[in-house]
């Protein structure tokens, strides 16, 4: 099966830029961009990290608020932040050379046991298991496994079967090789398994579970928040209007990022009455509300938001950060040099508009 899987590989293989020229930085960057990410996504944010970010070096050297704002869209920021963090200590403890042992990677922010074994056998070519989302499904149909996904003794039997079939000689093009054939063929719906290299070998299609493998848990019902937010206008004379932004704690969803203020809508208060709440708690501040500014929506990996918009004022008070971390006026023009999640920059480019 070896055999079988890396001369269709080497007849097949998909030309992305991280394998045109291999070093462990591309290849480390590369497979934290791709977790829970689609490669057609990635690209074009590869290719723009490395013209800001060429090597450890430059990204150690660099602030925060340009990786962030250099990953915006990309979602799961932590992954961002955990790269510029790695970069940082590789930096100052390793001599800016990228670590070739798993276990030591394992130890750095952002690398599990995936991305190590990824990292190692791509960048270093040493024998090393890695297991995506699509080497999974792979091997739970070749194996015909009928344990959920992701259970603990799944994992096991997983990691167990990725070890043992690991080709010794090409470990990196064997994980990659499993990568594409699960990307171009034994796809989560609808698998090619007719024009499987590897079909002699699997058992699900033997035993004609294709369609039921691997077994997925049930799916958990997705929350839906209403939410509200405030596009605070201050307008002084001769000058252009200035928006307040706040700066998200570090921990949590889209920390370190810009958000116009506000929060979820609780189920005894309208929107707007929400929105003059959390401005009160936020940043210790009355407002008053122009009028709507718009409805923005948006799917997060566990839940969905809905949220309203409203042009306020503040007047001349002078509002105080109590739960961010920073708060700033920006002219409109100014907007794009705050790294936001997807709705404030929605947001942001609508405020450009008027």
């Amino acid at each position: 099966m070896q055999k079988i899987l890396l001369d269709w590989f080497d007849r097949n293989k998909r030309t992305l830029p991280w394998r045109t020229t291999r070093t462990p930085y591309r290849t480390w960057i590369s497979e934290i961009m791709l977790q829970q990410t689609r490669v057609e996504t990635v690209i074009p944010y590869f290719l723009r990290w490395m013209e800001l970010f060429p090597d450890v070096a430059t990204l150690a050297a660099s602030d925060e608020q340009s990786v962030l704002k250099c990953w915006e869209g990309l979602g799961y920021y932590h992954r961002a932040r955990a790269l510029h963090q790695t970069a940082i200590i590789i930096n100052q403890t390793m001599g800016c050379v990228f670590p070739s042992d798993p276990k030591v990677m394992q130890k750095l922010p952002g690398i599990g046991r995936y991305t190590a074994g990824a990292i190692a056998s791509i960048a270093f070519g040493m024998r090393a298991a890695a297991l995506d989302g699509n080497i999974r499904r792979v091997y739970s149909r070749t194996a015909d496994i009928s344990l959920p996904l992701r259970s603990s003794e799944c994992e096991k039997i997983l990691w167990q079967i990725a070890d043992e079939l690991l080709d010794p000689d090409r470990p990196g093009d064997y994980n990659e090789a499993l990568m594409d054939l699960g990307n171009a063929i034994c796809t989560s719906s609808n698998p090619r398994c007719e024009s499987c290299p590897i079909q002699p070998f699997c058992l699900a299609y033997v035993n004609h579970t294709v369609a039921m493998r691997p077994v997925l848990a049930a799916g958990k019902a997705i929350p839906h928040y209403q939410v509200s937010a405030a596009v605070i206008r201050k307008s002084e004379n001769n000058q252009p209007d200035r928006f307040l932004l706040a700066q998200r704690p570090a921990n949590g969803l889209l920390g370190n990022l810009w958000e116009f203020p506000g929060g979820k809508i609780e189920e005894d208060e309208t929107a707007q009455e929400c929105l003059q709440r959390e401005i009160r708690e936020e940043l210790n501040s009355n407002i008053s509300i122009i009028k709507p500014f718009g409805t923005y929506r948006h799917a997060y990996t566990h839940f969905r938001v809905t949220l309203q918009a409203f042009l306020c004022e503040i007047g001349d008070q002078k509002p105080d950060p109590v739960e961010a971390q920073a708060i700033t006026w920006a002219a409109a023009e100014d907007l794009d040099q705050f790294p936001m999640g997807k709705i404030d920059r929605l947001i942001a480019q609508q405020i450009k508009k008027i």
